[in-house]
Parts: structure tokens; sequence; C-alpha cells
């Protein structure tokens, strides 16, 4: 979610470059996957599969903008199965009938720069499965444990308190073959995790014992958090990959309901995570032009963030939201003479968040790609949830013009940046005196209270310096009393030459009624470790009495919610043993918050971007004696 942030697979960047100058069951084990080392395959192939894909393919999926064909840039973020699988017996199989199945592979494997390989987990890894038709307690679904975003659980939902925390123990480490981020949300549906990870798997993994019950694979990374609708004798699991498809899954069989492409441009992608509320889903639209405007060829930019409905029960379209409505036209030339185009950008990589009151949708959106500016970008924006219309706009920070090409290179806007998203979900809030209000946090470090109906600001409060990778980054979590915001003051990305401020990374605890600061406590430093970030970026976790917060250093920690003590640490920075057989290794904490559930709590641990550090597990902690 982050504009340095959308962490692009570096391969990627290399070739951008160079240019310029279903389900399985115990008893079937072995699947295909992407092996994360890329080039393990023959120059013949890649110069075969490049041929063809130019040949044959490239006229409509170049990256332009007069095409609904996902463009060449996406094509290199999904996995070499999903192409194989398009070209084979998926949407592009009459296109490709007249190519072997050596073709097919080729052009995958050099779109990809992976090689097509397989991956098996041992049969031990595997339990059978089945789940109630009743709804339990305990389940868990979305990014913000609500359709409000608030972040927190109750204490029955949660099983963990003050009295018990310290004899919290970890029961299980899971990890994600050949892995190095790990950023998907479970839900909890029954003794069972429905969780994504970064090659597109999408896993249902028992709760007690770390074992799988199905896989199903998705074209690309599933990145958002997975949301789970019960209705009588069914459960269905939706979710976005980063190309911008989203599934509606059975979670009974693991089987594909049905798919939808969401993007409206060719760059379009998704990194945050889809709502579902009354019947539909909500899709949240960002752009990969950020990163091809790195490319000096690539004539920037003309997409735009936004929010696309669903309808739950087949997946077709009821609206879509374009944060810039202006079609993008020739505003100017870039820094080699060519053409810029504008306006673009303002993404949206956050949950949306529902007000079924007032029958409104709430966004956050992030910079403008290039010049002109608007006043949509760096914005809390509230949509109307059965049409898609605009009811209102609140900018926080205006002529934010920023992509990867900045500063140095062609596609830069003037001086670029300061890159100052809203890339959290906005909170709805009722506060102890039954008011509403809309709260959220921007990179700049200044956290937000505004009127649920017409967004008018009630006060603003900075706690941290700001930046590209911080301050309030993934979000934040209420009780109702206090607002918790997690501040990264990432020194990676931070502008240098401002002394203004000093970075302040660490816990805040707000009162919702004034903004002020009740308690701060800093993120331990961690100068005896190699590479080590101390900052929290991810979001929280609030439960009576307690926050839990992950960190860059590997920690994941659970502070008291009334004076900010760090009651819990556990040191995810490690090798595991797992229950599936896989090497894994823990790292950063970055991205969603923990999610809790009857006395256990699950933690992903692996961020290798921008500094962090990489892992590939998911960890399952659980309080000792717990009913």
């Amino acid at each position: 979610m982050r504009s340095l942030h959308l962490m692009i697979i570096p391969a990627f960047i290399c070739l951008a470059a160079s240019q310029t100058m279903k389900h399985k069951g115990p008893a079937e084990v072995k699947v295909l996957q992407v092996n994360n080392q890329s080039g393990k395959f023959s120059d013949t192939t890649k110069e075969m599969g490049k041929k063809i894909f130019m040949t044959s393919c490239y006229a409509c999926h170049k990256d332009s903008t007069n095409s609904l064909a996902p463009g060449y840039t996406v094509l290199t973020l999904m996995t070499p199965r999903s192409i194989f699988s398009a070209l084979t017996n998926g949407k592009m199989r009459q296109q490709a009938a007249n190519l072997s199945e050596t073709d097919r592979k080729a052009v995958a494997q050099w779109l990809t720069n992976r090689e097509l390989t397989t991956t098996s987990f041992p049969k031990e890894a595997f339990t059978s499965f089945s789940i109630p038709n009743q709804h339990s307690k305990y389940d868990h679904s979305g990014w913000g444990n609500n359709i409000e975003g608030t972040g927190y659980r109750n204490a029955e939902q949660a099983g963990i308190t003050l009295a018990n925390i310290s004899s919290l123990k970890l029961k299980w480490a899971f990890a994600f073959p050949d892995a190095t981020v790990i950023r998907s949300k479970p839900a909890v549906v029954g003794d069972w995790l429905i969780v994504g990870g970064q090659f597109g798997e999408l896993l249902s993994i028992n709760k007690h014992s770390g074992k799988i019950g199905w896989l199903f694979s998705a074209s690309a990374a599933i990145r958002g958090a997975i949301t789970v609708i019960k209705e009588e004798n069914a459960a269905t699991a939706f979710f976005a990959d980063f190309s911008s498809n989203v599934y509606a899954v059975d979670i009974k069989t693991g089987k594909q309901i049905w798919n939808k492409r969401a993007g409206y441009d060719q760059l379009s992608s998704v990194t945050g995570s889809v709502v579902v509320y009354a019947g539909i889903v909500y899709v949240p639209i960002s752009s990969l032009e950020v990163a091809t405007a790195a490319n000096g060829n690539y004539s920037c930019c003309s997409s735009s963030g936004g929010v696309v409905a669903l309808n739950a029960k087949t997946g077709q379209e009821i609206w879509r939201h374009r944060v810039i409505q202006d079609p993008a036209v020739v505003s100017g030339k870039n820094k080699n003479g060519k053409p810029a185009y504008g306006p673009s950008g303002a993404p949206v990589w956050c949950s949306p968040t529902v007000d079924s009151k007032r029958g409104l949708l709430y966004i956050g959106t992030g910079e403008n790609y290039s010049a002109p500016t608007t006043t949509t970008s760096d914005a809390i924006q509230a949509i109307d949830l059965k049409t898609g219309r605009l009811v209102w706009n609140f900018q926080a920070t205006s002529n934010d013009a920023y992509n990867l090409a900045c500063p140095f290179f062609a596609n830069c806007p003037g001086k670029g940046g300061p890159d100052l998203d809203f890339g959290m979900a906005p909170i709805l809030i009722k506060k102890k005196d039954g008011k509403d209000i809309l709260v959220a946090g921007q990179k700049s470090g200044f956290v937000y209270a505004l009127t649920a109906d017409k967004g008018k600001l009630i006060w603003k409060t900075r706690i941290g310096k700001g930046g590209a990778l911080g301050g309030i980054h993934w979000g934040m979590a209420t009780d109702g009393k206090y607002v918790y915001a997690c501040n990264a003051d990432n020194i990676i990305g931070m502008d240098k030459n401002d002394s203004s401020h000093t970075p302040a990374p660490g816990v805040y605890a707000l009162d919702l009624n004034t903004g002020k600061v009740i308690w701060n406590m800093p993120t331990p430093e961690c100068t005896d470790k190699k590479a080590c970030i101390a900052a929290n970026s991810a979001a929280p976790l609030l439960i009576p009495g307690i926050l839990f917060a992950g960190a860059l250093d590997g920690h994941i920690r659970a502070y008291a919610a009334a004076d900010g003590k760090i009651l819990w640490d556990f040191d995810a920075n490690k090798t595991y043993e797992t229950i599936n057989g896989i090497k894994g290794k823990g790292g950063s904490i970055d991205g969603p918050a923990a999610v809790v559930s009857g006395g256990m709590l699950f933690v992903n641990s692996g961020y290798g971007m921008f500094g962090e550090i990489p892992g590939n597990v998911l960890l399952a902690f659980e309080i000792q004696n717990h009913d």
C-alpha cells in the first residue's frame, strides 16, 4: 500500500529498466507453485517466450490507455501458473489454441521471469475439512474486524485478558513456500483460518493443528484481508488478488463460485481489502502506474484510483467510482520533452469502511501520479453505497504529485512528492457520548477527526514526522474512548532536509474528544540486530485493556491500553520447525493487524521489502489452559 509503497517485485523494475535502455485435497498434495528465485530456465526458453509474446500478445497487452486487457506490467506480476492456466484452459485458450504446451510454458516463464515448477507439501501437512453451519462467536472477517473498521474485538471474542496474557505461548508455525512477504489477514470460520499468500494461494488452515484442509489458487498475490459471509448452509470467502481479480470461493469445498476483474484501467491493481455489505462487494482500486512511470518511454500517466461495486452472488458490476473523473489529456512535457498526461493517480490502497446508518462508504486516497494535481488526492471521501456518487471530499494535503520516477527521471512531476497518502481504512466511531465521528491517520504523521455526515474537520493532531513510509501507515484501532495509532516514521523515504519535526516511531493513544495525546510508547531500540528498523508500521489490534502491535524489528508486543506499558513481547525474527514441513523464518511485522479468536492470537511474520526483514510464517499463539 505504499507509493515507495507498492512493493513492486524487483524483477519487474529490472524488466522495465531494460526496456527503457483448485482445489486440492489430501490425496493430491502436489501443486504448481512459483519459485521465488527468478530466471531458473534456459536462455532458449526465454527467447522463445519473448518472441511468442511480442508477436502474438503484445499488441493487446502493451501498457497503453486504449485497451481493457491487462497491461504488460500487470502480467509480469502474475504467477507463471496463472498465465499458463489462462493460455491452456482459461480466458486466453482460444487465442493460444495454436501454441504447444512448451510454447505456453515459455510465455508464462518469460513474462514473470520465474520458473513454472512444482512444490510439494508432505501428506502430513493435510487434514480432513469440515465446518459447522452455525456462526461461531469466535469467527472473524475483514480488514478492520467489522464494517466500521474499528480494529476492536470484545472480551468474549478475544479470550485473552490482562489476567492471562502472560501465559500466551507459541502453539505452531506455518510456512508459505518460497515467500518473503506475508501480508494477507486471515479470516476465522469455526476451527479454520482462511488466508492468502504471496503467490496467489488461498488456504484453509486448522487453527488448532496448523494443518491444511484445502488449497485454492488465484492468479496473483493475495495482499489483503479475507472477508467471509455466512448464510444458511453456505459460507463464502471474498477477496481480490493484486491484478484486480475478485473471487468468491465456497469455503465448504474450496472451489470458485465466480471470478471478475474489477480493474477498469490496464494497470489497475488491488492491494487493499474488499468489504462485503448487503449483498455487494466493494473493491478498492489502485494502479501500477506509480511504478511503470519509472520507465522513461512510458507515457505517464492516465489511471485513477477508485472503488468498484460488484454483486456478491454473481460478480456483475453494479457501479464504479473513479476518484479522478476527468480523463487524462496531454498536460505538458516531461523532462525529456515527451508528452506528459494528467490528471492521474489518487489510488485507493485501503479497505473501504461502511456507514450503514448514513448509507455511505468511506475511503482514503493517495497522491497524484502526474500534473495537474486534483482536490481528490490525499483525501478522505464519502461515497453513496447504492450509486457510487461522491457525497463529500476532505483533502488533507494539496499539490502532492509523485511516482517512482522521482526525483531524477523523466516522468517525475516537478520536484515530486511529498507522497502523503491516506493508506489506512478510515474508522467510523461511536463515541461514549453517542456521537459518530470519522477518524483517519495519514502518512504525514497527522491524525484527523471529521464529522461523518459532511466531512468537516473536528480536530487534527500530529504524532510524528511522517514521510513516504509512515507516520500512520496501515491503521489504527479504537474502543470509543481513545484511538490508538501506530506511527512508523521509517527513516527510509523520510525527508531528511526537513528538521522541523523529530522522528517519533511508536504507539500512541489519543483522546477522541480533543485529539490530545494521552500516552505514547516509543518503539524499543534494536541496535543489536543487523538491518533492523525500530518502527511500528503495522495496524494494531485492540481488545479490552490490551493493544497488540507488530514492529519492523520482528517483535509482536502487547501494550496496556490504559498507559502503554509493555505487557508481553515475542521476537518472531527466528527460524521455526513448522507444522507443514516447509522451511520457515520470521521477519518484520508489517501490514495488517494480528487476529484474535477464542484465546488464540495469529500473527503474520515476514516483510522483505524496503530494508525490512523477509520471512514466510504465520504464527499461532494460545493462552495456556484456556477453555
